[in-house]
Parts: structure tokens; sequence; C-alpha cells
């Protein structure tokens, strides 16, 4: 029988997780040392996170070797390890059921939304997403009106995107030094759309992706649930390097490459642009196609900002570049619109395989949206100015409160990359929730499990009175004394 569904949700009623279900959502064991260790930390994770449910008996050992090409004794370790920290339970003659330690408690969908549901108002650090002014978005839907009742006597499917929308995008590529027409523009309900339709249409399970090593979190999820490999490049406070990512491209000759060159999420890090050009010079000898996540792009605070990553192709070079973009970090999350650029061709593809979901965008959301890139001149100068503001701010409190931590100014973006000097950014995620602060562990943004357990994001993107008592409260979370080396929970959710 075909294993069933990879990801399977607490409360599945399907009380056997098959070993190839579970070797789908584990990392490549011959990449790590000690193994057993890494994936007993991995299957710890996803219990926590609810992916796994609790209760559910796992493959027999011979079989999920099998499933994982590694040995018979790596796994029985594994089991031994999940079985010791609380993380499963054998009952002899049944198997290994998963189960929690004493005091833990799963996260997940299930959890974000009893804190919505329950009006929770904790100090949001968690989400690095600016709000919206609320005078902008009454002027906006003020204009939209006449807009919206000409479209109301249309069928209103734009699988495309609005045409003036599109329009619009293109020509602010073109604005920024990339000839672009709309025939080379797809909007999207935000760029994690637009990574996930073209993730459906050039990969296929099993595929190689290169990602950054620390990156997006919800990309790097949408890749285990696409069952993609990923193949990771390390980023550094000094940022990429290229020598390793030219390398990457060579020989591990991925189909994708996810970058996220401007601003980088979550360390800051900006791509020199002669880094740029050899990137794109060995993705073209590799033959990879290049995604490249321009959601930061605008949030230029001590830069100019970044021309597109396409512009430093060789003339004709960029044939292979996708770029992506949304309003979530310049405008407001709310609005859920993307886009992406890539050869007409590509975006005709693409388009069709949206229809198969969605259908098309909200128009009146994509009118909105029309609306406020009108009127970006009159957003943006001012959130770039409230955003160093509050950068200052953090820093100041940080450097004040907690003066054993250190981290490097960002170009630009919306948060700090922030090094504790020690492994206990997810315990101090999950005491300092205690005391009313929402903030997510490094080891969140990695590509494996078990790392940048000494790093948090520290997002600028509330007021600077919150972010300073947000800091306040983190450091009497720290005075009181933390576990090392808490196992890390997969985040609730992270933007």
């Amino acid at each position: 029988m075909a294993d069933a569904h990879p990801y399977p949700l607490a409360g599945h009623t399907d009380r056997t997780l098959g070993s190839r279900q579970l070797a789908a959502m584990l990392p490549d064991p011959a990449a790590m040392r000690p193994a057993y260790r890494h994936l007993a930390q991995a299957i710890s994770a996803l219990i926590l996170d609810g992916r796994i449910a609790l209760h559910v008996k796992l493959p027999a050992e011979r079989e999920l070797a099998a499933a994982l090409h590694t040995s018979r004794t790596t796994i029985t370790a594994m089991y031994d390890l999940l079985r010791e920290s609380g993380y499963a339970h054998s009952r002899q003659g049944a198997g290994t059921w998963t189960a929690l330690p004493e005091g833990r408690n799963p996260s997940g969908v299930t959890r974000l939304l009893e804190t919505v549901e329950s009006g929770d108002t904790a100090i949001d650090l968690a989400r690095a997403a600016p709000g919206l002014p609320e005078h902008l978005l009454i002027d906006a839907i003020a204009q939209v009106t006449p807009r919206l009742v000409e479209h109301a006597h249309t069928p209103g499917y734009h699988p495309y995107g609005l045409p003036e929308l599109r329009a619009a995008i293109a020509e602010r590529f073109t604005e920024r030094g990339l000839t672009t027409v709309p025939e080379q523009i797809l909007v999207t309900s935000g760029a994690q759309h637009a990574l996930t339709l073209v993730m459906g249409l050039l990969c296929r399970a099993g595929d190689r992706v290169m990602v950054e090593n620390p990156s997006y979190p919800n990309a790097l999820e949408a890749m285990r649930r696409a069952r993609l490999r990923t193949v990771s490049v390390p980023v550094t406070d000094d940022g990429w390097d290229i020598e390793i990512i030219e390398s990457t491209l060579r020989q591990a000759v991925p189909q994708l490459a996810y970058l996220i060159p401007d601003f980088h999420n979550p360390t800051g890090c900006l791509m020199p642009e002669h880094e740029r050009a050899r990137t794109l010079r060995a993705a073209a000898r590799s033959g990879a196609w290049l995604v490249i996540d321009e959601t930061l792009t605008e949030l230029a605070l001590d830069v100019p900002a970044p021309t597109p990553f396409a512009t430093h192709a060789a003339p004709g070079g960029a044939g292979q570049v996708i770029t992506i973009g949304s309003m979530s970090k310049t405008h407001w999350g709310g609005l859920r619109i993307g886009w992406l650029r890539a050869p007409a061709r590509l975006v005709t593809e693409l388009a069709g395989q949206r229809v198969a979901t969605d259908m098309g965008g909200s128009v009146l959301d994509q009118l909105l949206a029309l609306a406020l890139l009108d009127g970006a001149g009159d957003l943006l100068p001012t959130r770039l100015t409230q955003l160093r503001q509050q950068r200052d701010a953090v820093a100041v409190a940080l450097a004040e409160h907690l003066p054993q931590w250190r981290w490097r100014q960002p170009p630009g973006g919306l948060s700090l990359w922030v090094d504790l000097g020690e492994p206990v950014a997810s315990a101090l995620a999950e005491r300092a929730l205690d005391k009313g602060v929402r903030i997510e562990s490094g080891a969140y943004f990695a590509t494996d499990p078990g790392i940048f357990e000494q790093r948090l994001r520290i997002p600028y993107t509330t007021p600077p009175d919150a972010l300073r008592e947000a800091v306040l409260r983190m450091a009497a979370t720290l005075a009181g004394g933390l576990p090392l080396a808490a196992t890390a929970r997969r985040p609730h959710w992270v933007a």
C-alpha cells in the first residue's frame, strides 16, 4: 500500500506513520554526525510542531533504515534517544509510538489559532512585518471605489493579475534599471505564493534546491512539503562565500537556487555587486534557475536601494532568473499582493498552473495595491525614517540591558541577527512568552536542526517603547536562568 499524505497533522486518523512518509520529512543522515542525534532532534521538532501527531506508531527500525539509506544501528540509537528524552515510548511486541516529555506542549497552527482567538496581547517579535498607516488605507479605498464599480461588470477573473497592476509593476522594474514589459509579470497572493508556483512548475520531488543557511523559514518549509532536497550555502555576519556558491552550483547542479541578496532575512546582509555577477554566471553554467527574493529590497536604511539582481547578468544572460517580490514588508501583509518577474513564456505556464488553485487574485486587493503603489512616495520615506528610529531604539536597549549580546547593524531590512553567546535561544523564546514577548529562536531559520541556537532574530517593526519593553522583559527572563541546548520547537508562524 502506498504511503499516505507525507505531512500528517495532529489528530490525523491514520495512526501509523509509514517509513517513506517519515523519511521525506527528515534531513539526510549521511550529511550529519552523529546522525542518530540529528534525526532524533528533527523528529522531536516535528512532534512539537504538530506535523507528527501524538500516539502515532513510528516505522519499524529495519524499514526506516532502508528508507533513509542508513544503518539499522543508527535508527536503533535514534529511537533510544527519543525514548530517553520523552518523545517516544515502546510497548513490547507493539512497536514505538510518539509522545511528549512531561511539561511540553505542541506548537503549530493550533497554538496560533488559540493565541489569536484568546486576544493575546504579547509584544510580537516573531513576525517582521509593519502595519499600514490608517489614513493611507482610507485614502486608497476612496480612490479605488470608482474603479471597482467599473470592474464589477466583468467576470473578475485575472489569472495573470489585473492588467493595470501588471503594467505598474513592470514599470517599477524598468525604472530600477531592468527593462520589463507587463507580459513578464505575474501577480500572486504574496511572495510565498509566487515561490510555491515556481517550485510546482519547475521542480519534482527529490530535486535539489540551493538555499542559504540561515534562510526564510516559510520558504524552507514550502520546500520540505514539496519533498525537495535542500543544499545549503552559509550566510555569516560577513555575508556570502561566493566560492562556496560557485562550487555548490557546479557540484550539486540544483534545479533551483533561492537567494535573498537584498538585506537578507534574517542576517540583514547585502550581497555586493561583483558577487551577484559571479552567482549569475555560475547559475548559467549549471543550468539552475535563480529565484531572487526581493521582498526587502526597498527597505534600504543606510545605502541606496539595490538594483534588480538580474541587471548584473551579461547581455541576454538573465533568461533563467525569476524575481519575486511583494507589498508585505513595504506596505502591509494584509493585502496579500505579490508578484514575480520571469520570461514571458514561463509566466504563461505559471498562470496556467495558478488557475488550478485560485483562478486569480481579488480585484479589490489588486486595485488597493495599485493605489498604494501610486502613492509609494508618500509612504516609503516616512517608513524608512520610522524603521531607522526603531532600529536605533532596540540597539540602544540591547546595549544597555544585554551588553553581552553582539550584532552587526544591518544596512536595511527589518531585523537584527543577534548572537547571544550561548545556545539558549529556544529556551529564552519559550520563557519570554510567559513574560509577554513572542520571539522565535534562530534555529527556526536553519536548514538543519540543532544550529543557530545561539541566535535570535529581533525585528524592529514595532514602536520604540514596545521594543524597549521587550528587551527589558528578555533581560529579566535571561536573569532568571535558562537551560542550555534546549530542544527547538518549529515556529508556529514566522514572517
